[in-house]
């Protein structure tokens, strides 16, 4: 039996998180153009053979099929009216993968929409979005809301924000830092550690983003501006290349598990992959920091 996921982290052990969802899922048919949370209702056992694969790698805390779960992203997918549905649906897959023993991470990705100036979507109108879904997600049940791959920092304030308003789990937000080590939308690993301490959120880090060994200077960083913090890595695997009509990570298990022992070394807690990468890499990423069971 799994002990609060607050509690394992504050153990010092390395929690060993999942890779890629999205590219795993078009390697086993998902169509081009078609969201991933479709598959949570019409194909559900492709969602938990994902699962499986990463928790038979070593996994120990998996994420929901929901990174594009909000109201606005489904929304081009006809989905809007099923996203407290979907969301639900997902954590309850993913609880049927991990057992008692395994974390499960309501996963929340960004809306996809601007917020002023660029934009239109207002900071409460993100929050409410934000606030329904982690409200789904937090019934399937998860262990915690797992926030990724922000950019837009007032984004981020406002999926903590209505995540905490949804419910009383821990909340976990990580930025993607793809530009000279800012977010696209000019945002500081030391800007992003500051505001989430000040809004309360226990682990905090980086995730997909540029080359993976950025991850070693941005958690240097954010340990300087959140020294509470857990940290988190969960970088893509390597930097992707065209092959044809197909995006090729270069990046192998070999060297994505010399990464996780370094980021592990730098205090990282929570350390996984993210785009291109796949149960290979997690397994040897697993066996680098002694935290796979796979």
């Amino acid at each position: 039996m799994r002990v609060p996921i607050l509690e394992r982290l504050a153990s010092g052990d390395v929690l060993v998180a999942d890779g890629a969802t999205g590219t795993m899922l078009q390697a086993a048919g998902l169509p081009t153009g078609m969201p991933g949370e479709a598959w949570v209702l019409e194909r559900p056992e492709e969602i938990l053979a994902l699962h499986r694969a990463y928790l038979d790698a070593g996994t120990e805390l998996i994420l929901t099929s929901t990174f594009g779960g909000t109201r606005a992203r489904l929304r081009a997918a006809g989905l809007a009216p099923q996203v407290a549905e979907i969301s639900r649906r997902a954590g309850e897959v993913a609880r049927q993968a991990a057992g008692d023993d395994r974390y499960v991470g309501g996963d929340i990705g960004p809306t996809g929409e601007m917020m002023p100036p660029l934009g239109k979507m207002t900071y409460e109108m993100a929050v409410e979005m934000f606030a329904e879904q982690a409200e789904a997600l937090a019934s399937g049940p998860v262990d915690c809301i797992y926030i990724e791959t922000m950019g837009d920092l007032n984004e981020a304030k406002a999926a903590v924000e209505g995540a905490q308003q949804a419910c009383d789990l821990p909340v976990f937000c990580t930025f993607s830092f793809d530009t000279h080590g800012r977010t696209g939308m000019g945002v500081t690993p030391v800007q992003a550690g500051q505001a989430m301490a000040q809004m309360g959120v226990q682990a905090t880090g980086a995730n997909c983003g540029h080359a993976p060994e950025e991850v070693l200077d941005i958690l240097a960083e954010m340990r300087q501006a959140a020294p509470d913090a857990f940290l988190i890595a969960k970088p893509n695997a390597g930097i992707p290349r065209m092959v044809g009509r197909q995006a090729v990570y270069d990046a192998g298990p070999e060297r994505m598990a010399d990464l996780a022992r370094r980021y592990a070394e730098l205090g990282a807690v929570i350390v996984g992959a993210c785009c291109g990468s796949s149960p290979e890499h997690i397994a040897a990423m697993a066996g680098a920091v002694c935290g796979g069971k796979g």
